[in-house]
């Protein structure tokens, strides 16, 4: 069947991630992205689905509360970590992809890897068993990673708000978090994309526009 000259494109969905050091700034800019690819998608239908982790669904947000605010054993908070991102990848991730809109979530694997591998220091090769299990061969097609220095991502911190038990890990704690996402950039094919969070917001907007241009979007 042919189809109408006013029919939307066929356009794929696509997974984007934000990751970084809390801290970092990356929340900053993701609302605006996120605004500037509903505009984008607009012309051919799709929509964009912005999400988070831990959290996504109602089970990954109370999920969300116990992690960030209640000590538990390390293996425990991994666990708790995978459960959630299985509920928020059945519910929310691959529902929208099937559909043809894009996702666009703060955080994913990655940080897992970043923060209860290299931050607590669980190893990798339990994570890698989670992550295959837990997501098969689901992986973003995209990560933007704000990268800054712990000391300066600290500062612009302090007194901002009543902080979780992540954020009042040492500075140790942070960069050793740092050091696994390099690693995980390194390592990634180019799904990574680096962004020098130490820069203006207007700097970083535009370098957020250039990743935006290479994402294949129609009209760009």
């Amino acid at each position: 069947m042919t189809q109408s000259p006013n029919a939307p494109a066929a356009v794929s969905g696509k997974f984007v991630t934000f990751e970084g050091i809390d801290g970092a700034g990356k929340s900053t800019h993701v609302n605006a992205f996120v605004v500037a690819l509903r505009q984008g998608l607009a012309t051919v239908g799709r929509d964009v689905v912005a999400t988070r982790e831990p959290g996504g669904t109602p089970l990954g947000e109370a999920l969300r509360k116990l992690v960030l605010d209640e000590s538990m054993d390390i293996e425990t908070e991994a666990l708790l970590m995978f459960a959630g991102r299985r509920e928020h990848l059945v519910k929310v991730i691959e529902p929208a992809l099937a559909r043809g809109d894009w996702v666009v979530s703060d955080r994913f694997t990655d940080a897992t890897f970043a923060y209860q591998g290299g931050g607590r220091g669980l190893s990798r090769d339990k994570l890698s068993i989670l992550e295959r299990w837990v997501q098969g061969t689901r992986q973003p097609d995209l990560t933007i990673l704000f990268d800054l220095d712990p000391a300066i991502a600290a500062a612009r911190l302090a007194g901002a708000r009543a902080p979780d038990k992540f954020e009042r890990e040492s500075a140790a704690f942070f960069t050793r978090v740092r050091e696994e996402y390099l690693r995980r950039a390194e390592e990634s094919g180019g799904r990574i994309v680096l962004i020098d969070a130490a820069q203006s917001i207007d700097a970083i907007a535009g370098q957020l526009a250039d990743v935006f241009a290479r994402l294949g979007l129609p009209g760009h």
